[in-house]
């Protein structure tokens, strides 16, 4: 499994906007046989900045993510909406074994 943590930073006036757009990429990124999980996560110190918790089946699933139209949907409508552009960090998962999903 591949497991990606996006870190977003949003202008607090495109709060909302950002909010929808992101949950739309997210259901329909559940729809993706190699995705098994894809949170929306919120600071509550700081409701400005967000967590995309994103799982992948594999590595070739990761790479079909960023070929569809909601993917390039939702990273066009966005990219105005950061205060700083989204950084990420790779993680392997150690437990649950990922035979248990």
């Amino acid at each position: 499994m591949l497991i990606i943590h996006v870190r977003i930073h949003v202008k607090p006036e495109f709060l909302n906007q950002f909010i929808e757009a992101t949950i739309d990429n997210a259901k329909n990124s559940l729809l993706e046989p190699g995705i098994t999980r894809f949170d929306v996560l919120q600071d509550k110190s700081d409701p400005n900045r967000f967590i995309l918790n994103e799982i992948y089946r594999d590595t070739e699933a990761h790479s079909q993510h960023k070929t569809t139209a909601h993917y390039f949907k939702w990273r066009d409508t966005v990219n105005d909406m950061m205060a700083e552009y989204r950084s990420s960090v790779q993680l392997t998962n150690i437990f649950p074994a990922d035979d248990a999903f």
